[in-house]
């Protein structure tokens, strides 16, 4: 089924909610996140977490339209983050996977694929249409 592509503002309210209640279940405030839709959508969650390996550096949450949800450590702003774990699978899983998923890697299960999969072809249509359940009345 085509979906029609959404405009830019309607799919960065419906990702900034599903962000939130991502943000939500792995416990950390709205502040700590970002979305940004341009060529690629993305999304950032600020984690309070710091990795043994690195134990300098914050961990994030990342996300974009064609990869979904990556664990990884921020290393200097001019240098690319080294991915811990990668979710695998869906693009838009529910909050509660990404929280599992998070838990489960911080805890040295890594659950998710070590290399993100091939990119999602979906279209911001059908993107728009799997986020439409995060959408609440509130303005956001």
């Amino acid at each position: 089924m085509e979906h029609p592509e959404p405009d830019t503002r309607t799919l960065e309210r419906a990702l900034r909610q599903y962000v939130r209640a991502v943000a939500a279940a792995v416990g950390v405030p709205d502040e700590s996140t970002t979305v940004e839709i341009s060529d690629t959508a993305t999304a950032y969650l600020g984690l309070p977490l710091r990795w043994a390996d690195r134990p300098g550096h914050d961990v994030m949450l990342v996300w974009n339209e064609r990869r979904g949800w990556s664990l990884a450590v921020e290393t200097d702003p001019a240098a690319a983050p080294i991915l811990l774990a990668h979710h695998g699978g869906d693009v838009v899983p529910a909050p509660d996977a990404v929280a599992r998923f998070v838990t489960d890697t911080a805890a040295g299960h890594h659950p998710g694929q070590a290399r993100p999969g091939p990119a999602s072809t979906a279209t911001r249509g059908s993107l728009a249409e799997r986020l439409k359940p995060y959408v609440h009345d509130a303005t956001g």
